[in-house]
């Protein structure tokens, strides 16, 4: 800002042009410090007295009259700003009354009669109006509601909102299925698999037969869970403190029921637990595209296949303000896993309301809603109740967001918890916004590093991959992972059933068909074993990804030497990267072996699948690789909630203190066996069984030899 000094200029002679610099104000320009502790004051104290001016006058060296100037000007700003919103929202909402007014009136002029089809009795055109009117009046006694609701739970007046972005959905902005369409932007992520209809797997869900009564009734549970949402985000005590074990958010039990009481709980029932944990981090990814992501099933499913193992739209309540994703309320059914086959998946029916805040903040809630009789949960081993949870997203500089995670559930448990998760589940980190978060950031810089122009730092038989080879192995690599992670919780019935005869160790298996077009034709037997080592998942995961280690393992490399001759990075840890290996086993010198290992802060994968020179040299060469067969393997490692988050602290590749007693580790040894072809019987013979066993087994104790716990 620039002020005028008060004083005349001095004369340098004579004549017209000596009077006219004369009457030429001087301005003087204040320097960045000086705005910046003028502004800081502002904030504080929009008009300070006279005092105030004369110390603010003696540190910044400017005139007591140059800092009132200052600060009469920076109000008057301010007030303009203000006042051109609230004129802004003002005729937004006159547009919107006047919009519904020509709905109502062609709704009107278009209406007949229920008995004969004819056109309805007229009215008097004074009385339709009249009627028009008090509706108006109506709608807007309504918005002024919400406005005090937003003022209250949002801190700040309905002014600093923007248009047309109300916070409660009401029953006359619920559209049915056949009206949804949304054309706001959409998210492409062309790494993730596309997933069309007829690989989803059926859910057991219900007929659904929807009323407008329904419909209300879930807006209102959407609306009430936003509110309950922001208001568990944006504050810290009483209802969240500090755990001083592990430094994470606890919800405050006693706070939270003061300010949500509950109906009909049930806390009084002694298998019933609660689950709450809140976490936040930064994301290599805009908030728009978080927002599309989240609210399309499919891509939620994709964007988490370690978490989600099935989920779908079951219906479209509402499909936002004027074909945003704002106010968009879905019904929505998913199941929930731990990469175990000891841990039975959770299934929910839920809710999932989408609202914009501000022009950078959205808000994303789910909440249990039920739908089924109570004795259709007897599939699952336990019954869980998700309160309000779910995240907000806010906007950062070059195209980064923070997001703050929430989750908060209610657990019933039908059965005990296997020994070995026994702590990871009641910790609430199986579940928690600490895996949700970690898992969301791991994706956004894989989805980083797919746009970094840039090539593999090996070259393979002389291909050298170009920017779309680069995208296409990225695209096989992750559709190895999703389908390793979807044998871990088979669908379509499939139960694992326990053949170990060894009492070291649990081996379940099930057997089924494979059909898909990425998938060997053949049944397929998928085998699994859960073990505890007293190690540091950091180091599990740096063993077993490790090429030069991969002998001292892999029971089907013959202790061949095996070496890494193609590596693509995505991801800011050295250990999230996919890498083309090579054994050198004179008999099979065509077969290679794709990998891919990734890792956040609760858990981390190495996966891999053999495959032949020419499938490989296709993906690099950009080619179609929807049809290269894969058939994974691999290991899911994760804490044993037996110690602090601190131990498993990963940061550019280090460990956290690997000797702190209980920091020890949890692995899932899985493989996957083409056993027959498609015209066999599907029965798991005495031969397969010991196989099986005898693969599973030697890798357990040869692991445990090299990491120097056989004896756990």
């Amino acid at each position: 800002m620039e002020f005028g000094d008060g004083g005349a200029a001095s004369s340098s002679g004579g004549g017209d042009a000596s009077d006219a610099h004369r009457k030429k104000k001087r301005f003087h320009r204040h320097t960045a410090h000086q705005i910046q502790r003028l502004e800081a004051v502002f904030k504080e104290c929009p008009h300070p007295d006279e005092k105030a001016r004369l110390q603010l006058s003696r540190d910044l060296g400017l005139a007591p009259r140059q800092i009132k100037f200052w600060f009469q000007n920076r109000r008057t700003q301010l007030k303009s700003q203000h006042e051109r919103q609230d004129n802004s929202i003002l005729r937004a909402e006159n547009d919107r009354i006047r919009c519904e007014n020509i709905v109502i009136r062609e709704a009107i002029k278009n209406v007949t009669c229920p008995s004969c089809g004819g056109p309805p009795v007229s009215e008097d055109s004074h009385f339709d109006e009249q009627k028009l009117r008090m509706e108006n009046l109506q709608l807007k006694e309504e918005l002024d509601k919400i406005s005090s609701i937003a003022a209250k739970y949002m801190l700040r007046p309905i002014s600093q909102l923007p248009p047309m972005q109300p916070t409660h959905l009401s029953s006359l902005n619920l559209m049915s299925m056949s009206n949804f369409g949304l054309t706001g932007p959409s998210l492409d992520l062309d790494l993730l698999p596309g997933s069309s209809t007829s690989t989803i797997p059926s859910l057991p869900c219900p007929t659904l037969n929807i009323s407008d009564m329904d419909n209300s009734l879930m807006a209102d549970i959407a609306g009430n869970a936003m509110e309950e949402l922001i208001r568990l985000l944006q504050t810290n005590e009483p209802l969240w403190t500090k755990s001083t074990i592990d430094g994470r958010d606890v919800l405050n039990l006693d706070s939270y029921n003061q300010y949500f009481p509950k109906a009909n709980s049930s806390l009084k029932n002694p298998n019933v637990r609660i689950e709450s944990s809140r976490d936040s981090g930064v994301v290599i990814m805009n908030g728009l595209a978080l927002v599309n992501m989240f609210m399309d099933a499919n891509k939620w499913m994709e964007f988490f296949p370690t978490i989600v193992s099935k989920a779908r739209t079951l219906e479209v309540i509402s499909c936002g303000v004027m074909g945003s994703r704002s106010s968009t309320l879905l019904l929505m059914y998913e199941e929930l896993q731990v990469l175990s086959p000891l841990v039975p998946a959770r299934q929910l029916y839920f809710l999932r309301f989408c609202q914009q805040i501000d022009p950078v903040s959205w808000a994303i809630v789910d909440v249990s809603y039920d739908i089924t009789q109570e004795d259709q949960y007897t599939s699952s081993s336990c019954k869980v109740h998700k309160f309000p949870s779910g995240c907000l997203i806010q906007d950062m500089p070059n195209g980064y967001s923070k997001v703050t995670w929430m989750e908060h559930v209610e657990v019933e448990e039908k059965g005990s918890i296997h020994r070995l998760y026994r702590d990871l589940i009641h910790s609430g980190m199986a579940f928690g916004a600490e895996r949700w978060l970690g898992s969301l950031q791991k994706m956004c810089e894989r989805y980083a590093c797919l746009m970094v122009s840039g090539n593999p730092s090996r070259e393979l038989g002389g291909v050298i991959p170009s920017p779309e080879g680069k995208k296409s192995v990225m695209k096989v690599a992750q559709r190895m992972v999703s389908s390793f992670c979807a044998s871990i919780n088979p669908s379509n019935g499939h139960q694992w059933n326990n053949i170990s005869a060894l009492d070291e160790f649990e081996v379940r298996a099930t057997l089924q068909k494979s059909t898909d077009p990425g998938q060997p034709n053949g049944v397929v037997i998928s085998a699994a074993s859960t073990i505890g080592l007293p190690v540091p998942p950091q180091h599990v995961f740096n063993f077993l990804r490790d090429e030069r280690t991969r002998p001292q393992w892999d029971v089907l490399s013959n202790q061949n030497p095996v070496q890494e001759v193609a590596h693509i990075a995505n991801g800011s840890h050295p250990g999230n990267c996919i890498s083309v290996l090579r054994a050198y086993n004179t008999s099979q010198n065509n077969m290679l072996i794709l990998q891919e290992s990734c890792i956040d802060s609760s858990g981390s994968l190495v996966v891999y699948s053999p495959v032949d020179l020419q499938s490989i040299n296709i993906a690099m060469s950009g080619e179609d690789t929807t049809y290269i067969p894969l058939l994974p393997s691999g290991f899911t490692i994760s804490p044993d909630g037996r110690h602090d988050r601190g131990s498993y602290e990963v940061s550019n590749g280090t460990m956290g203190d690997h000797n702190r007693a209980g920091g020890g580790s949890l692995v899932t040894v899985v493989f996957q066996i083409l056993v027959s072809s498609l015209s066999s019987s599907a029965k798991m013979s005495p031969e397969s069984v010991n196989t099986v066993n005898n693969l599973i087994g030697n890798t357990i104790h040869q692991i445990k030899a090299a990491l120097n716990c056989s004896t756990s």
